[in-house]
């Protein structure tokens, strides 16, 4: 005599259907991309469209949107300190770290891996 299956877990509040491993990698994995180009919006949209249907989409666009805060901040500093010479300098080194820190948290969402950024302020939890 075999036991009946155990029944599915029960749908996200909302009503809206959980996401398969794929698509969680994929919505991670754009996150973390889509602050490169559309700096803290990207990660944002990504978190409030998809965050509520998948705990690890939730938690990389997070950690993804909360880097972004610190990258507009470095931003900000960067464009007070262009009076003095250093601000260029310092522009052209937050943007680099952006880009070499989204592409390295994209690869490791892409194998379903959470990346926390080496550097990051988590003001959003």
């Amino acid at each position: 005599m075999s036991t009946p299956p155990a029944p599915p877990p029960p749908p996200p509040a909302g009503g809206e259907a959980p996401m398969s491993q794929s698509d969680e990698r994929t919505w991670a994995m754009l996150a973390q991309l889509s602050g490169i180009l559309l700096g803290f919006i990207g990660p944002l949209l990504v978190l409030l469209i998809f965050g509520p249907r998948s705990a690890f989409v939730k938690k990389e666009s997070t950690e993804a949107l909360n880097f972004q805060i610190l990258v507009v901040i470095g931003y900000i500093v960067s464009f007070i300190l262009t009076f003095i010479f250093i601000g260029i300098l310092l522009f052209f080194a937050v943007a680099i770290v952006n880009i070499v820190f989204c592409i390295m948290a994209a690869l490791k969402n892409k194998d379903g891996i959470e990346y926390r950024y080496p550097i990051n302020l988590r003001l959003i939890k």
